[in-house]
């Protein structure tokens, strides 16, 4: 079906339709509440795909069409594969999203105490408005690595009687010249450091409130303050994710750019027909909220080596078949948009925007100003596109992120487009995206997980 801005499209559900929605909202609800890491996402991710017939992907083994197999790297991305009838070489039907999400990390030297208060030292990820995350209850989530080698998994602050953490914020009696500064630095980015304790150990004659919480993560969790250097744990809104407004029609939730997407692409894919002619592919990726990056990101190899052992497993590896599987692969990269908010309308453009509850979103490209670091998808890939989507009645709309001069943003989209495959990005539109708390609409999630059932069922 196509665009309509004036018709929302819970006006044309049936009850069935709702039953279904809601049991996927509730399963989304469910899986970003509990998985509010890259590592999370991706355990969860496995378990829910071993659960469907998925096998880990062993290099040096043989693959059959029907084979359906997954590969991880460094616990933070993976791709998930269905083989299919004809050769790797003539493409896949790849949904790419991410896991990874805006968060505080812990810095490698963090506990100190000054003023009779102890505290952990941050260094926030990705892009955020600081000021957002103060005076929140926030919860710990990683892992701590041994020298021997052993991995502690963190999670505190989630269960009822867990402690949370928070960030503090000057009173406002005595703000007049903070209220002064430009919002980017009312809070800057040194002073996002996390209040952990209050108690004091005597030492001697000297009370230190610093080591009585080393003392306390030694006894409660075997840490030692060196382990932190080989540490990986992110401060993120303690909480579960909720339903929003009086008719529960939307998700209030942290973390939903880019789980929203990356949870209705595995969806899709694991409900997918049992043998595709070409080749099905879900790929969650990490770093895409810094630029990509890094080994787990999307700029690494590790996408591009798995689809090599593919061939290889399929009996039919040559360096020219590996770039011609990349080319010959269509992409929906599965990110969100910014839905048009009525309190900021000046920064949107009415005709091009996304809004909540008419479906799913595309965004032709990306980028900033005139059109800087997008990718733009060619307009026979969208036409035929449109027509999959018309074909089984999804929902859909198009648009652009804001005004053309205010601003912009990417995804994985420009990177994979590198190997001359079709690539658009698609997505649910939220609102409050990069905010500690962000929201959507469930009749959008729904729209959304049908647009990928139908991109891998059909293109």
């Amino acid at each position: 079906m196509s665009e309509d801005k004036k018709a929302s499209v819970w006006s044309s559900y049936a009850y069935e339709d709702k039953i279904k929605l809601e049991e996927l909202a509730e399963g989304y609800i469910d899986f970003i509440s509990r998985c509010k890491t890259e590592r999370e996402s991706v355990n969860e991710t496995i378990r829910l795909a071993e659960a469907s017939g998925y096998k880990r992907f062993e290099i040096g083994s043989t693959l059959k069409p029907g084979d359906k197999v997954y590969a991880v790297c460094m616990k933070k991305s993976i791709a998930l594969f269905n083989i299919g009838t004809e050769p790797l070489e003539r493409g896949m039907k790849i949904l790419g999203a991410h896991n990874d999400t805006c968060r505080l990390d812990v810095k490698q030297n963090p506990v100190y105490d000054d003023g009779g208060l102890a505290f952990l030292d941050t260094h926030y990820y990705g892009g955020i408005k600081k000021y957002q995350w103060v005076t929140l209850p926030l919860a710990m989530h990683g892992v701590v690595v041994k020298k021997d080698g052993t991995v502690l998994e963190i999670v505190i602050g989630e269960a009822a009687d867990d402690p949370v953490f928070c960030v503090t914020d000057l009173l406002i009696h005595l703000s007049q010249d903070q209220l002064e500064k430009k919002a980017k630095v009312v809070i800057e980015g040194e002073k996002l450091d996390i209040l952990v304790g209050n108690y004091p150990l005597k030492d001697g004659k000297k009370e230190s409130v610093k080591k009585n919480i080393l003392k306390l993560i030694k006894d409660q969790y075997d840490i030692d303050e060196e382990d932190f250097l080989s540490a990986e744990l992110a401060l993120v809104p303690a909480g579960r994710a909720r339903e929003l407004g009086f008719d529960r029609s939307m998700v209030l939730g942290y973390g939903q750019d880019d789980r929203v997407c990356s949870y209705t692409s595995l969806i899709a894919m694991l409900e997918a027909d049992e043998t595709p002619a070409r080749t099905n592919c879900c790929l969650l990726v990490d770093k895409e909220e810094i630029g990509s990056y890094g080994a787990t990101g999307m700029r690494s190899k590790f996408f591009e080596n798995i689809v090599a052992e593919l061939l290889e497993a399929c009996g039919d590896y040559s360096e020219l078949k590996v770039r011609r599987a990349l080319q010959n692969s269509v992409m929906l990269s599965s990110d969100v948009s910014s839905a048009f908010d009525p309190l900021y309308a000046d920064v949107f453009d009415k005709k091009n925007v996304a809004y909540l509850g008419k479906g799913m979103v595309f965004n032709k490209f990306t980028g900033s100003r005139g059109k800087s670091g997008s990718s733009e998808a060619n307009a026979e890939f969208v036409g035929k596109l449109r027509a999959v989507l018309d074909d089984r009645n999804v929902h859909y709309q198009f648009s652009e992120l804001g005004k053309v001069d205010k601003g912009g943003g990417g995804t994985i989209a420009h990177i994979m487009a590198v190997y001359g495959m079709e690539v658009i990005d698609s997505g649910v539109a939220v609102l409050s995206m990069h905010a500690p708390w962000e929201a959507t609409s469930k009749i959008d999630i729904y729209e959304t997980k049908k647009g990928y059932s139908a991109f891998l069922d059909a293109m």
